[in-house]
């Protein structure tokens, strides 16, 4: 009788323990390994749904075209919610904002393919973020691959007022994405106001790239968080398939997944084409090669001095010069 009863009270646990599962499960949307879920014939556009996301989880993603960064992203970057890019110091700001803004470039060329000639991306930039980093620079967008044309820049004064006009503007449909530039972690931007960006982003089926500047990994309701860092570029190729010696390419970032639930690499090395629009996996470069201690362009270099000082002379040393007349 006992062990009917210790058998029982093992069954009710494992179904317990089972049922969390499921539950959570649902609202990570996600499935569980082993459950078999059946799709009711009632609900066609359900079905389509799950295949134009990724992995069966209901979400609409755009592929970027790098096999490593798609399944570290599920399927490819997500259309409808946020996915955070984080720097974790202000000398690395510039590589993040560039990795977003190839981001941005891929969702204004998925949006243009389908028809939408304007395809408007908004970019909020916090007034201390852009004083820290600087502002974006038009020029230098468009050779990134970006059409200016249609980017809209705004420069709030305070967080709270770029919380709001992110999330005013992921109502606007006509965004085919909103990039959000906040420098650390404000108490402004906690857990909450994490999730009704995310919550606004999925109801306006439009990506929310949270760019966050010199700040600390911390929890967010973002899909996917990847942390940023600039790596050495590779130099220019020619048309013999040689490279041309002293030049700079095209840049690579250092994506280091820390949120994400596919099994990701330690780091993953990608460089940026603007002209094809696309990412290319690439090796790291040998610590030699990364340094490279000659300067591009070699100067004269002057002998040591001997037998004398080597500073300046002290102030009100007397001098002696030979008489005019």
């Amino acid at each position: 009788m006992w062990e009917l009863t210790v058998m029982a009270e093992n069954a009710v646990q494992r179904e317990t323990v089972l049922s969390l599962r499921e539950t959570i499960a649902r609202i990570e949307n996600r499935r569980l390994a082993g459950v078999v879920k059946t799709v009711k014939a009632a609900d066609p556009a359900g079905f389509r749904r799950r295949q134009e996301g990724s992995q069966s989880s209901g979400r609409k993603v755009l592929p970027l075209g790098t096999p490593e960064l798609d399944a570290i992203l599920e399927g490819g970057l997500p259309l409808e919610g946020m996915t955070e890019i984080r720097s974790s110091e202000t000398r690395d700001a510039g590589a993040a904002a560039g990795f977003a803004t190839a981001l941005g470039a891929l969702c204004q060329q998925a949006r243009q393919q389908k028809g939408d000639a304007a395809a408007p991306v908004l970019w909020i930039s916090q007034s201390l973020a852009s004083t820290e980093a600087g502002l974006p620079y038009g020029l230098g967008l468009k050779a990134y691959g970006l059409d200016i044309r249609s980017l809209i820049l705004s420069l709030p004064r305070t967080v709270k007022d770029a919380l709001w006009i992110a999330e005013t503007a992921l109502s606007v449909s006509a965004f085919c994405a909103v990039i959000l530039e906040i420098r650390g972690n404000p108490a402004s931007l906690a857990l909450s106001e994490s999730r009704r960006l995310h919550v606004r982003a999925r109801a306006g089926r439009i990506p929310l790239l949270l760019l966050r500047q010199s700040g600390h990994e911390e929890a967010s309701s973002a899909f996917f968080r990847l942390h940023i860092e600039p790596a050495p570029a590779r130099e220019r190729p020619l048309p013999d398939g040689s490279m041309l010696c002293g030049s700079i390419g095209h840049p690579v970032f250092h994506v280091i997944a820390e949120k994400s639930r596919s099994p990701a690499p330690v780091g993953l090395f990608l460089e940026w084409n603007p002209h094809d629009r696309r990412f290319y996996p690439v090796e790291p470069l040998p610590a030699a090669a990364a340094a490279d201690p000659e300067p591009a362009h070699s100067v004269a270099r002057l002998s040591a001095s001997s037998s004398r000082p080597g500073g300046a002379e002290p102030l009100g040393h007397l001098l002696a010069f030979p008489r005019a007349s």
